[in-house]
């Protein structure tokens, strides 16, 4: 049974990575009430420090608990039949431009009630928190009516009072153009400016709003209209960014603050810079990279020459990353990326953590939300090291103690 939030718990003895960097020795860490209330080394620590906690664990490696700061978990059904087809030769922009890939979910999405929206999402989400995360940020975008991409989001913060987990929601309405828009893009961008994104506001359901800057979506000076929008109501600003082709987008993002641009395999140093310079997050996405084989790598020596904090997150989605396995994030992102263990693990915590928003998360540190996970394992790069289900061995949770084996 999980334990009061009220009650202090130790862990001694643990191997600390605090969000950014593998502490040097063994650390003692006290949570009360829910923050994180202590941390020594393990060589100073006094009983005292904590009397009255009850220890509930020994050894291991502690994490903050990971921040999956970029998914598309409301969804209906599933895009298996374009997997196939990509398999057979077909690009994932031409299975767009076919009325497949969003489009196919948006037609699930707007046929599916609130229910069973509901239903079908919470074991995607049941699976990103038994391999640790504490934190995901959820999309819309495959309602594309504001009926519809309000239902989303109202999914999302449902998911919230379901599970033990923090859920930040952003809008995507500009992630595509549906089919009544057809031959009027510039119609349906109105309607996301003036509508939608005025009705998430209102009804406190988005925390953001983010646009998909491509090719076959949304063209910078479109995407401009709904950063404009967003800011007159108080929204912050994410990028689907330079996935499939440099239009610009992450610096045009930087321009207005942006929490993050994401995707950018195609970002140039022009836009890394303008990205430094605002203190955006580069967003990557490995299961994407991974499930429709590009071949693009995103510009990891220019971020890190840059100083850009690089996050990582799932992804998770129908069609182009069908993966709710944070973990492998990890170990994709070394794989395909040559990201270190050290950069990909501060990429699912810390830096994923200020891709939403939310710099108190995904951090170990004094006075922080005691979200926390402790893993089976010898070393943080254990965790990007191998693929391999089942290595939690607790989890923490606003200060309770949500999984313990």
């Amino acid at each position: 049974m999980p334990l009061s939030s009220q009650d202090a718990k130790l862990w001694r003895d643990v191997s600390v990575f605090d969000g950014l960097q593998t502490l040097p020795e063994p650390m003692a860490v006290l949570i009360r009430g829910g923050v994180i209330a202590g941390l020594w080394p393990e060589s100073v620590f006094a009983l005292q420090d904590a009397q009255g906690a009850q220890e509930v664990g020994r050894g291991g490696v502690m994490t903050p608990g990971l921040v999956d700061c970029h998914t598309h978990l409301v969804f209906a059904g599933n895009r298996a039949a374009e997997f196939e087809l990509r398999l057979e030769g077909a690009s994932y922009a031409e299975i767009a431009r076919a009325g497949g890939g969003i489009i196919s979910s948006v037609r699930a999405v707007r046929d599916a009630s609130e229910e069973a929206l509901l239903e079908q999402t919470l074991p995607r989400l049941q699976a990103l928190i038994d391999d640790g995360v504490t934190s995901v940020e959820i999309k819309s975008g495959y309602g594309l009516t504001t009926a519809d991409e309000l239902k989303m989001l109202h999914v999302a913060r449902r998911l919230a009072e379901q599970l033990p987990v923090h859920v930040t929601t952003t809008l995507l309405g500009a992630h595509a153009l549906p089919p009544e828009f057809a031959d009027d893009s510039d119609g349906y961008i109105s309607l996301v400016c003036e509508q939608m994104i005025p009705a998430a506001a209102r009804e406190g359901l988005a925390d953001a709003v983010d646009v998909f800057c491509e090719n076959i979506a949304f063209s910078p000076a479109q995407t401009e209209r709904v950063f404009m929008a967003a800011q007159a109501h108080g929204l912050a600003i994410k990028v689907h960014a330079e996935q499939l082709s440099n239009q610009g987008a992450s610096a045009l993002a930087a321009r207005y603050g942006a929490l993050s641009a994401d995707h950018i395999e195609f970002l140039d140093e022009a836009g890394v810079k303008a990205m430094a310079q605002a203190g955006t997050v580069a967003t990557l996405l490995p299961g994407a990279f991974h499930t429709l084989r590009e071949t693009q790598l995103p510009p990891i020596q220019l971020l890190r020459d840059h100083g850009v904090p690089m996050a990582l997150a799932s992804d998770a989605n129908p069609g182009t990353s069908p993966i709710c396995f944070p973990t492998l994030m990890l170990n994709l992102a070394c794989t395909l990326f040559r990201m270190t263990p050290r950069e990909a693990l501060a990429g699912a915590t810390a830096h994923a953590a200020t891709a939403i928003g939310r710099k108190d998360l995904g951090r170990i540190a004094v006075g922080a939300p005691a979200n926390l996970c402790v893993w089976d394992v010898q070393q943080p790069a254990e965790l990007a090291y191998a693929v391999q289900p089942g290595r939690m061995r607790q989890r923490v949770f606003a200060g309770v103690l949500t999984h313990d084996r």
